[in-house]
């Protein structure tokens, strides 16, 4: 891993994924934007965030609380996800698209996780 947080690749994968996120909620009404889609970006950004403020901390126990923080969002998201599905807002092919992107951004964060620890620099 590098001392950038743009060569962490689930911080990465965790961006793009929030970016998609928010063009699919762009397309939706005013209603449906302004209720479940503004929890959904809101989850979804929160991956990336929660990774990146842990990076920022420069130590490993508040890195590795802030990417549990980061797999809460992960789960939130699914739910928010699993209630557009569900009111037929996505189309079931996007909907298991997009939680398999979840499920491999949970993978790579926990691997992130046990990578983290008293070895990295506490610069």
């Amino acid at each position: 891993m590098g001392n950038r947080i743009e060569d962490i690749e689930v911080y990465s994968l965790s961006m793009e994924f929030g970016d998609e996120v928010w063009k699919m909620v762009n397309d939706w009404d005013k209603f449906t934007k302004d209720t479940l889609g503004k929890q959904l970006i809101r989850s979804a950004d929160s991956i990336s965030a929660n990774i990146a403020e842990g990076f920022g901390r420069y130590h490993y126990k508040d890195n590795k609380n802030f990417c549990y923080y980061s797999r809460g969002s992960i789960i939130e998201t699914k739910s928010w996800l699993t209630k557009a599905y569900n009111r037929q807002l996505i189309k079931q092919e996007d909907f298991l698209k997009n939680i398999k992107k979840l499920e491999t951004i949970y993978l790579k964060l926990n691997t992130y996780i046990k990578y983290i620890g008293p070895l990295m620099t506490d610069d």
